[in-house]
């Protein structure tokens, strides 16, 4: 109701709504509202035309504040005369269409539903939601801009706006106003959710603003420092709104952060690869943030999250049968994870995998599909396995194609400058196992595949039992 008014009182400064009619490739003609962009400079208003009544009109565009019920007379008069630019008849057709305009919206019934002054904020704000017929849905959030903006007297979307200024890498890994409404939950002892949105104090949220930034940055700098980039690359967003609350907790420097720190990594890597999060993530998200929180203050670390015989790390035979990393499976992701972490250099250029460089990677079958499913006997889905990808450039990944792995890896080494240590030293950085690769030339391609990926899995289960407990993994 209040943009309505606000449109219809020519109220905004970054914009003025129009009505007037569109004609599609049919011929029918529609009446459309438009809202048109403005902007000051050197004290003009811009665009020009908004200002010239006779270039409005010439647009077919009419203000859409000259036809609000009660607008004066003369003023809508007044522009009628100037967009005829002295045709009194024409002055005068303008002036009755602006009066139909008028004459419709005061007749538009809207109708509402009354609720007693008594009502809980919770229900009145269930009952709007589902009352919201519009084609554009409205969200929790867009609930808690109307109700910051009436508490505190500023522009949630603003502040918004400054965060993913002050994080620039957020936007890679979640949107910002969904994360700072989690992290402010969170710090409020509630479950990262909708319902707890309803619930925070806003003015409190408005005071802690520059604390929940720092928070996000604090989420951002963790997975970069593990080397996860980007929301396609992570395997559960449910860490990062527990991370940016519990940077308030985390000291600041010396033995006490390098031990909070280990304690986090070794949280995050758990979270990533064993099912914790799969279900419920909001409520246990909550639970291993009070556990971690009671860690770092020196008291027992009760998260639930490293109770092993609840969440159990994961063993070869489980890596073996993680599916395809693209996918949303949270330990196929953690797989590819742990490469990345490893460096990930690209098997032709030497390229490390780096936030910058993701766009160029693609998912590469180490044992092509295409050779596997020629020369390979083998199950469906055992193709497209987490321990059969590495995320190459697509150049090189081009290169490849469907040639054998010991056919393409002889055409790495004769082409590197540096020799087959080299080629190694890049094949080794994806958690691939040298030796089990180069001997996968054997005439029964499926055995040599299934003992790749057994060779695989051990390599990769050490590296992720070494972050699950917060150790640095020896190369």
């Amino acid at each position: 109701m209040t943009a309505l008014w606000r449109a219809l009182h020519d109220d905004y400064d970054d914009r003025t709504y129009l009505v007037g009619n569109e004609t599609d490739d049919d011929e029918v003609q529609t009446t459309v509202v438009r809202a048109e962009p403005t902007y000051d400079k050197n004290g003009q208003r811009y665009p020009l035309w908004l200002e010239d009544p006779a270039e409005c009109w010439k647009r077919d565009w009419i203000p859409l504040s000259l036809c609000r019920p009660g607008a004066a007379d003369e003023d809508v008069d007044a522009w009628a005369d100037a967009a005829a630019d002295g045709d009194s008849r024409e002055a005068r057709a303008i002036d009755k269409t602006i009066g139909r305009y008028s004459t419709k919206i005061g007749a538009f019934n809207i109708p509402f539903l009354s609720l007693p002054p008594g009502t809980p904020k919770e229900t009145a704000l269930d009952v709007f939601i589902n009352m919201n017929t519009s084609s554009v849905k409205l969200t929790s959030y867009d609930i808690v801009v109307a109700q910051y903006e009436a508490e505190t007297g500023e522009s949630l979307h603003d502040q918004v706006a400054e965060l993913e200024a002050a994080v620039p890498r957020l936007a890679s890994y979640r949107e910002a106003e969904n994360l700072l409404l989690d992290i402010a939950a969170l710090r409020e002892d509630r479950t990262p959710s909708q319902a707890s949105y309803h619930r925070l104090d806003l003015r409190h949220l408005s005071e802690q603003f520059d604390e929940l930034t720092r928070g996000a940055a604090f989420a951002v700098g963790v997975l970069e420092a593990e080397s996860i980039f980007d929301s396609d690359r992570l395997p559960t967003v449910a860490v990062l709104p527990v991370l940016g609350a519990l940077e308030p907790h985390v000291p600041k420097e010396g033995d006490e952060r390098g031990n909070a720190m280990s304690l986090i990594r070794a949280y995050l890597w758990r979270s990533f690869t064993t099912g914790r999060y799969e279900g419920a993530a909001a409520t246990r998200a909550l639970q291993d943030l009070r556990g971690l929180i009671d860690a770092l203050r020196g008291g027992d670390n009760s998260a639930p999250i490293f109770d092993e015989e609840l969440y159990h790390l994961p063993q070869p035979e489980e890596l073996v049968r993680a599916r395809w990393p693209k996918t949303r499976q949270t330990l196929a992701r953690a797989i590819l994870c742990a490469s990345l972490r490893r460096g990930a250099f690209d098997i032709a250029d030497g390229a490390k995998a780096t936030p910058g460089n993701m766009n160029t990677r693609e998912y590469h079958h180490l044992f092509p599909d295409a050779y596997l499913e020629q020369k390979g006997d083998l199950e469906s889905g055992e193709i497209d396995r987490a321990l059969n990808c590495s995320l190459i450039t697509w150049t090189t990944n081009r290169r490849i194609g469907a040639k054998p792995p010991l056919t393409y890896l002889k055409e790495r080494v004769e082409l590197a400058s540096l020799g087959e240590d080299e080629v190694r030293r890049r094949l080794e950085s994806h958690l691939i196992p040298w030796d089990e690769f180069v001997s996968s030339s054997g005439e029964d391609v499926a055995e040599s595949y299934r003992s790749f990926l057994e060779a695989r899995s051990e390599l990769v289960a050490d590296y992720l039992n070494d972050l699950c407990h917060g150790r640095e993994p020896n190369a």
